[in-house]
């Protein structure tokens, strides 16, 4: 490996490191921004709501962005972008301001989200190996970071302005310094060079309906487990509170392991086991009726399904010779997911019992390992790095 590579590669794991930071820095403090502003619930829910939406629009809008100008150059604008708008969170005045500040970090975000999964896929290309698990762990260790930097602000009594600003001034030289690293994306295919229409090859749908169930299921887990842990199951809000943080850790861990389970058994194999082993836990977790058995089976919830958005991309980013587009298409149909599933939950809760509901996200295990049958056989390791003039092969579905 040489330095120039082992430099990409540390500089995408540290994007993805930040940008689990700056979200999750926004999320641990929005009962203060709540408190700060006299909010209701409703008005926080429409506020990730708006947050939510910008990051989907950006998202689907990027395909022909990344085409045009890149992974690099997006994330040399967006990711400085995203700690300002962290800065104009701070010290919105009001609630209105406060949802303008949410829609344009939500925009700089899915402009973020989308480039440094292209980014993970070009530097994958460069070295030859699967990589992007280890980058998406990267993203969990920012998000955990957050919760400890924010519950030490909390402890030491200072306010939600003065930590988000912080968190936002130590991020913004580091995301300016990391740039640099960031390697070019392969040159597009003629036809999308030309502006000519380009579809995606069929692949890319299935993955984006994959990483769509995936994210549903972990969206699940983030909004609901909490409620279901103490008001269907009895459990204190102290171990309540304890779900999330589980089955995070849950997620690091098979996300640091991924990449070589992956290289020995292929990416294919690796989704269907991730979606039948997500219907089987998951299944463990609304049928048993011990609050911290359930707690312990969230865990095996984040190892089953960890694996699959990431391996997603790196496939989507695979099927085509520029990732960029590709992988836009499938991280917007993916983040869909992340926004309608706890919605989708909290619908199917009113017309029955939340027990009930939560039943759905088996369904998604399923449907994940079932839609996994038709990926294409190739994909164990990574694409290499193609040669920049030559024709790259699409990936195909499965026969």
């Amino acid at each position: 490996m040489t330095r120039d590579l082992r430099r990409a590669r540390n500089g995408a794991i540290l994007t993805f490191v930040l940008g689990g930071l700056l979200c999750g820095s926004m999320t641990v403090r929005l009962p203060a921004l709540s408190d700060k502003l006299g909010l209701s619930e409703t008005s926080i829910g429409v506020t990730l709501l708006v947050w939510g939406l910008g990051a989907l629009v950006t998202m689907q809008s990027m395909r022909g962005v990344m085409t045009r100008v890149g992974s690099r150059s997006v994330l040399r604008v967006g990711a400085p972008l995203c700690a300002a708008a962290l800065v104009l969170l701070a010290f919105a005045p009001t609630f209105p301001l406060l949802l303008a500040a949410a829609g344009l970090f939500g925009l700089a975000f899915g402009a973020v989200d989308v480039a440094m999964n292209a980014q993970g896929s070009t530097v994958e290309r460069a070295h030859g190996r699967p990589l992007m698990n280890g980058m998406h762990a990267g993203w969990c260790v920012g998000a955990i970071a957050a919760g400890v930097v924010g519950t030490a602000a909390i402890a030491a009594g200072l306010s939600v302005t003065a930590h988000l600003v912080l968190v936002a001034l130590a991020a913004l030289p580091v995301l300016v310094a990391v740039s640099r690293s960031y390697l070019p994306d392969p040159a597009p295919e003629p036809a999308a060079r030309d502006g000519a229409r380009h579809r995606m090859p069929p692949v890319v749908y299935l993955l984006g309906a994959i990483a769509f169930c995936a994210f549903m299921v972990e969206g699940t887990i983030a909004d609901w487990n909490g409620l279901y842990l103490r008001d269907t199951l009895g459990a204190p809000e102290a171990v309540a509170a304890l779900g999330y943080p589980v089955f995070e850790v849950g997620m690091l861990l098979a996300r640091l392991a991924g990449d070589r389970v992956r290289a020995r058994f292929g990416a294919r194999n690796m989704i269907v086991l991730s979606g039948l082993a997500t219907a089987a836990t998951f299944a463990v977790v609304i049928t048993v009726p011990s609050a911290p058995v359930a707690v312990a089976a969230m865990f095996l919830v984040g190892l089953a399904v960890a694996t699959v958005s990431p391996v997603a991309m790196s496939m989507a980013g695979e099927a085509t010779r520029n990732p960029g587009p590709a992988i836009a298409q499938t991280g917007a149909m993916g983040y869909a997911g992340l926004l309608l599933g706890p919605v989708a939950i909290g619908f199917l809760s009113d017309l029955s019992s939340l027990r009930t509901a939560l039943g759905g996200a088996v369904a998604l295990g399923v449907l994940i390992a079932v839609a996994a049958r038709f990926l294409p056989r190739t994909g164990a390791g990574t694409a290499s790095a193609a040669p920049a003039r030559s024709p790259e092969p699409e990936l195909t579905l499965a026969g």
